[in-house]
């Protein structure tokens, strides 16, 4: 049984391995995109923000816009 028990949290270590790798793949071609994006002149800060906004729900994204309006607006900044 042991060895059973063995030979699966082997599989899964390994499993989990791979995916890290691929996750490192992956995060290195994004960061080649972004990279790509800044040569022809888009502002890669400014990219990222949309990618996060874009992946927020709709109601999610207007409450932290008038948040963010709010708290602007109590500093005097807009």
């Amino acid at each position: 049984m042991a060895e059973a028990t063995d030979d699966r949290l082997r599989l899964l270590i390994e499993r989990i391995e791979r995916l890290e790798e691929e996750k490192k793949g992956i995060a290195d071609d994004i960061r080649d995109v972004y990279a790509e994006a800044k040569a022809v002149g888009y502002d890669a800060k400014i990219m990222r923000q949309i990618v996060r906004l874009r992946k927020m729900k709709p109601d999610d994204r207007s409450e932290q816009e008038i948040i963010l309006e709010t708290y602007k607006a109590a500093l005097g900044m807009g």
